[in-house]
């Protein structure tokens, strides 16, 4: 069967079986955390029908492949420390991807603030290195817009930056 995905509009090349669906599917969500969207749209690319969606992802939450909780705080976790996103940025992202604000409010909860303060100094610091500007003024704006286009609260930027560039 050919057609398009509901859920992203993209080609479905053919229609599985319901129980080749499901073996693969889990294969899909042991690989690594996903969100319900991702899933969701995983599904209706597999070629079924709304009803045979809405009954493999009832089974996925049930036997904990899928658990929004747990990818929000994964998510979450990944963002912050590998790539020095702010809550703001995550937040976002994770809006974005359908993720209630309950969970959204508990995976940035697991970030401390004190982890979070030193990621700001970090990164104001690394940037005092490398940017370059005729004035302090410029300086201070080239690297606020940095940290601010990371996902970083303004307010909380621009109160570092006073503390660190005297």
């Amino acid at each position: 069967m050919t057609g398009r995905n509901p859920y992203d509009g993209k080609e479905i090349s053919k229609k599985l079986e319901f129980e080749d669906a499901r073996q693969k599917i889990a294969r899909f969500c042991a690989y690594q955390e996903r969100a319900h969207s991702e899933v969701e749209g995983k599904l209706y690319s597999y070629g079924l029908n709304k009803s045979s969606v809405e009954e493999l992802l009832a089974w996925l939450i049930t036997e904990n492949f899928v658990n929004e909780e747990r990818y929000a705080i994964a998510f979450t976790g990944g963002k912050f420390r590998v790539k020095r996103w702010g809550k703001l940025k995550i937040r976002q992202h994770l809006g974005q991807k359908s993720v209630s604000e309950y969970s959204i409010n508990k995976a940035l909860a697991q970030i401390e603030d004190s982890d979070y303060l030193e990621t700001v100094d970090y990164l104001i610091e690394k940037s005092l290195k490398v940017t370059k500007a005729p004035n302090e003024y410029e300086l201070r704006h080239k690297i606020s817009r940095s940290l601010i286009t990371k996902g970083f609260e303004p307010e909380l930027v621009w109160e570092r930056l006073k503390t660190l560039i005297k």
